[in-house]
């Protein structure tokens, strides 16, 4: 008979990988993924690091050369550089705007419909609904209901003898993007904020009102400070998601006009062209550096937020 380890004549069986080799079975099994997810993902943001320092156009068979700096030093010092400052002006107003009021709104519609109310589960399937949807379903759906001739939207302000272009206003189409956005998202924020309150213990609760407390001092002394890694995780993907946004506003304006312009807008007008009137020209190096631009200004307003909101958690 052969004991674990043994050959047919006595001899102890050496694995060709050496005793220690079962260790690294997990790795080879996460090699595929790993490897998907270089080609996928690092290895377009290596390039666009890369490219962000020449003047391809990505037009097939133009000639294109290495520049070094020079697409940065024009987006600082160019001459239409106000146009690019007005759209990180865009971008941060609308990633504040769709932060603050979407996280708002979810903590309160979370905070009701974790009580006993009737029908909260289709309550909660209707607001989630947007997030199935898509980005051009909503967008789509919400051109139609604005449609400055024939929307629903302009019969209503026909009726108080009103009219209004809607996305062609410059005073009103950021805050209907705005609205869009938070409609199309509040899904997320809900979710999150319900898993958050569903994990606080009931006897805090229990204890807050035998001690005489109202319900907005159990809110503020109980639910808040408990919230708070929800509020960090809901926060950081409201930032991170706003300021990369273009689809949706894409579908809603075609990128027609200048008040809708984030800098995520103007990255893809500059790579395939667009704007009013194709002002804007063919860049595909030029809006690698407007990417790698957005990448840094995303990189330290996360972390400087990761960091005010996860001291707040500490303290409270």
């Amino acid at each position: 008979m052969r004991g674990p380890g043994r050959t047919l004549f006595g001899g102890t069986r050496v694995h060709p990988f050496g005793r220690g080799w079962k260790k690294y079975v997990p790795l080879f099994g996460l090699l595929p993924t790993l490897l998907i997810f270089l080609a996928v993902n690092l290895g377009p943001s290596l390039a666009t690091f890369v490219f962000s320092f020449t003047d391809y156009k990505g037009i097939p068979g133009s000639e294109w050369r290495f520049i070094g700096l020079q697409n940065y030093i024009d987006f600082f010092t160019a001459s239409n550089a106000r146009d690019k400052w007005h759209s990180t002006k865009l971008t941060f107003i609308f990633s504040l705007s769709v932060t603050v009021i979407q996280n708002a709104i979810g903590v309160f519609l979370a905070v009701l419909l974790n009580g006993r109310i009737r029908g909260k589960t289709f309550y909660r399937t209707v607001i989630f609904m947007p997030v199935v949807l898509g980005v051009t379903v909503v967008g789509l759906t919400w051109t139609l209901i604005f449609n400055p001739i024939y929307g629903p939207a302009i019969k209503v302000l026909n009726w108080f003898n009103m009219n209004s272009a809607f996305f062609g206003d410059p005073d009103l189409a950021m805050p209907l993007v705005i609205f869009i956005q938070i409609w199309a998202n509040l899904g997320y924020s809900l979710v999150i904020f319900l898993a958050g309150l569903q994990a606080i213990p009931d006897d805090l609760y229990e204890a807050g009102y035998m001690d005489g407390a109202s319900a907005m001092q159990t809110f503020r002394y109980v639910t808040w400070p408990l919230l708070s890694p929800v509020v960090t995780v809901n926060v950081l993907l409201a930032i991170i998601g706003s300021l990369q946004t273009f689809e949706l506003i894409y579908v809603l304006t075609s990128g027609e006009n200048d008040y809708t312009r984030t800098l995520g807008m103007l990255i893809f007008q500059t790579a395939f062209g667009g704007g009013s009137g194709n002002l804007i020209q063919q860049n595909q190096g030029y809006a690698s550096m407007l990417s790698v631009v957005l990448f840094v200004f995303v990189f330290i307003v996360t972390v400087i937020m990761q960091y005010y909101l996860r001291r707040r958690e500490v303290q409270t």
